[in-house]
Order: structure tokens, then C-alpha cells, then sequence
């Protein structure tokens, strides 16, 4: 059953937005991935957002450029939580513009925001969302989480040898 969907502004956001669909099958997590634009197909944006729940979905990772309004346009209609990943574009101001428009929700509309292109971590995120309620994905992500660390601990070693 899908669990996460997948959206962005463009094909061209696809590079940055694979990575949280990457990290999403490493923990055997099923998704969709989609294009929904708020400015080019605001009554799929508006149809999207509403039936996201209804279709099953638990958590969305929206990426989007420039005014970056595609995140915050869809927690606005759902009540599921949103991830927002700022992506900086060819028509970006250095990604600051896409970073703010994001980050800068007003209250009661939140859109958990990370980094500039940071779609691996909105992938981790949304399994750690689904995790609290899964035991199975809770222990995969904590295996994740002890690679990471036992992958330091060998870089540390290695230095110091």
C-alpha cells in the first residue's frame, strides 16, 4: 500500500527528488511520485491535496523552485503532514527564495522544511513518521542510524591508525 507520495513543480526538480524516493526503498517504504504544479495545475494541486488521505497516503514530500509555493499550497488543503524540500533552480535566488517560501508559513499551516536540496533527509523523515506506528520500518531506520554511526567510527579508526 502507498504510503508517501512524492510531489514537485517540474521534471525538472526529478533529480533532487529521486533521492527521498532512494531512501524510501532502502527501508521498504512504497510511494508514488508525481508533478503537481501550484501555478501550471492548481485544480490537480486543489484535488491532490484534498483526496491524498482518502487514496491512503500518510505523509507528502513536496519539492519545488523558486517561490517554492507547491508545499505549502498543499498543507494548506491536507491534513496530512507535509515535508517540504527547497530546491534550488535555474530561476532561484540561490535557493534563498525556495528556502523561504517554505520555511515562512504562517500559523496553523505547517510544512516541516529541510535543507536546499535536501530530499534524502525528507525521505528519512517520512519513515521516521511511518515508523512510530510500524515496529518493522522503526527497526530498519534504527539500523540505518547505527550504519551511519559505525561508518564515523571506521573513518575515525582509519585516521587514526
Amino acid at each position: 500500500m502507498t504510503q508517501v507520495s512524492i510531489v514537485m513543480g517540474s521534471d525538472s526538480d526529478l533529480p533532487i527528488m529521486r533521492e527521498a524516493a532512494l531512501m524510501l526503498e532502502s527501508f521498504g517504504v512504497d510511494y508514488e511520485l508525481d508533478i503537481v504544479s501550484a501555478h501550471r495545475t492548481p485544480e490537480k494541486l486543489v484535488d491532490f491535496s484534498q483526496n491524498a488521505h482518502r487514496r491512503g497516503i500518510k505523509v507528502i514530500i513536496a519539492g519545488a523552485g523558486g517561490a517554492a509555493h507547491l508545499p505549502g499550497m498543499v498543507a494548506s488543503m491536507s491534513p496530512l503532514p507535509v515535508i517540504g524540500v527547497p530546491i534550488k533552480s535555474s530561476n532561484s535566488i540561490d535557493g534563498w527564495d525556495s528556502v523561504l517560501s517554505i520555511l515562512q508559513m504562517p500559523g496553523g499551516v505547517p510544512v516541516a522544511t529541510v535543507a536546499l536540496n535536501g530530499a534524502k533527509n525528507a525521505g528519512i523523515l517520512a519513515a521516521q513518521i511511518l515508523g512510530a506506528q510500524q515496529p518493522e520500518l522503526l527497526e530498519k531506520i534504527t539500523a540505518y542510524k547505527l550504519g551511519l554511526k559505525q561508518a564515523v567510527l571506521d573513518k575515525s579508526a582509519q585516521l587514526n591508525k
